[in-house]
């Protein structure tokens, strides 16, 4: 009977025309991928480079925007940039553009931690306040990619839809101002907030190795020894596959979706702990020293590793120190959709992914096996 009903869903599923930005990045491209697989047409705002490409690396077919809306399951990609009014198209082919679709999907931001403010005001903030200005023009509705991190510093059960005063960093910051612009711009809009996005749930499998993967690196290489956390620290691991589909399913519901915040989030974060000692199961590489995040002073380390903390790993810290809990329920009364345990079976698989492409330290024996010195 359930196969059935999804069948049914699947035959009579209106084809959406939409206009997503950010799509040449990781979860974009994704997200991307997902939607042509639902039958939808996409048009994919891109900045500097026509390539979009899944989470598995495969590229996905596509032709340029010739001022045609895309069909089911056709791809288009159009140049611009979410900084600048009309995305930098002009007003007549913004209009086209705004016109030519039912949904606008604003995935792009600048992600950093330690960016020139001025970037997070233009993309962050102003490309926002774009997006909804074209949404506006084309009565579209708008669906926008935030963080769950707009909840600030603070520990335990976060409501969707709270947002903090105190932030970690500037992207943090520019994120919770995108939203209260987006709130104030008369658009009907969704707002999803993933939380720490990682590798494929099943495999650990991810693309591209940004961000949170580099700290990571240089903890479990050793060249980064001390960690300062908080005795109940948690990290909110989330994959990858469990975003995209969550997006989808807010896609494809945007009348329940609109005026509601939706976390995409793991509901059972990883204490620190379990995370060092998910590292500590694969003996070649270097589980962090855990030190009481009150007493932390760098100035102790060693000088490299005091650099490396001051350019790369201190941006990270403060999720080290906090433990929210993100409340899903939204999520769960639009789709019945749940993330799967995110534990240190999880943090494992996406160490085992990390060692097999390279990114991490293969062990000696795995190296001899693979006929490498």
């Amino acid at each position: 009977m359930q196969a059935l009903a999804l069948h049914f869903e699947s035959e009579f599923l209106l084809s959406l025309r939409i206009l997503l930005t950010g799509a040449s990045g990781l979860l974009g491209g994704e997200l991307a991928g997902r939607l042509l697989e639902r039958g939808h047409g996409v048009t994919a705002l891109v900045h500097r480079t026509t390539e979009v490409r899944r989470n598995n690396g495969s590229a996905l077919h596509c032709s340029e925007w010739s001022g045609a809306p895309p069909g089911g399951g056709a791809l288009l990609v159009q140049r611009g940039s979410v900084a600048e009014p009309d995305f930098g198209l002009g007003r007549d082919s913004a209009g086209a553009v705004a016109k030519g679709h039912d949904l606008l999907i604003h995935c792009a931001a600048a992600t950093g931690f330690s960016l020139d403010p001025a970037i997070y005001r233009a993309v962050n903030m102003e490309g926002t306040r774009n997006a909804a200005a074209l949404a506006r023009a084309g009565g579209m509705p708008l669906l926008h990619v935030s963080t769950a991190y707009v909840c600030g510093a603070r520990d335990g059960p976060v409501r969707e839809g709270a947002i903090g005063e105190r932030f970690a960093n500037g992207y943090e910051a520019s994120k919770a101002q995108a939203e209260r612009i987006l709130r104030d711009a008369g658009v009907p809009a969704a707002i999803a907030r993933p939380s720490i996005v990682l590798g494929e749930w099943a495999s650990g499998a991810i693309r591209s190795f940004d961000g949170t993967y580099a700290a990571f690196r240089l903890i479990a290489e050793g060249r980064v020894r001390t960690v300062p956390a908080a005795t109940h620290a948690a990290l909110d691991f989330v994959p990858i596959d469990h975003v995209a589909s969550g997006l989808v399913d807010m896609a494809e519901a945007m009348d329940a979706a609109a005026g509601k915040v939706f976390h995409l989030s793991s509901r059972t974060p990883i204490l620190v702990a379990e995370f060092a000692a998910g590292i500590a199961a694969f003996p070649h590489l270097h589980a962090p020293r855990l030190v009481d995040a009150e007493r932390f002073d760098p100035s102790t380390l060693p000088a490299m590793e005091r650099r490396l903390h001051a350019r790369v790993t201190g941006f990270y810290d403060s999720y080290f120190r906090r433990a929210p809990l993100f409340d899903d329920a939204n999520l769960r009364a639009l789709s019945g959709r749940q993330c799967p345990p995110t534990g240190r079976a999880y943090v494992e698989r996406l160490i085992g992914w990390c060692m097999e492409a390279g990114f991490l330290p293969a062990p000696a024996r795995l190296k001899a096996a693979c006929g490498q010195p």
